[in-house]
């Protein structure tokens, strides 16, 4: 009786693990986003404060609004501050100085490029 006790016991381990670690792909543009602001305030925060602004946006989803400052057909910068790679090509080229908004997942702070990461991004406007 132990036994079985004992296996069950271990099947329940494996499947809590394995569903822990094989977690479903978040669907990023499918989410509301939980900030919006501007490329340069949220650039300004992880200048100033890195650890806190790592804590607050890393991973979360946000709306970023700027001006384009650089892209090519995945990838798009904003104000020079905050670098989006996008989850699809661009059908085609943004005009420079544009204004447009981006949603997109943090992924971290480039300080030798002075640039706030975010990945799996798509054009709102």
């Amino acid at each position: 009786m132990k036994k079985w006790i004992a296996i069950i016991v271990l099947i329940l381990i494996v499947v809590i693990g394995y569903n822990y670690i094989y977690q479903d792909h978040r669907n990023i543009s499918s989410e509301a986003p939980e900030f919006e602001l501007n490329a340069i305030s949220i650039k300004n925060e992880f200048a100033s404060n890195s650890v806190a602004s790592e804590k607050k946006y890393l991973n979360k989803t946000v709306a970023i609004l700027g001006e384009v400052s650089d892209s090519s057909d995945k990838e798009i910068t904003l104000n020079s501050s905050v670098f989006c790679q996008l989850i699809d090509s661009l059908k085609e080229p943004l005009k420079m100085d544009s204004q447009i908004k981006i949603k997109g997942r943090v992924i971290g702070y480039d300080d030798l490029l002075e640039q706030v990461k975010l990945d799996q991004c798509i054009i709102i406007n």
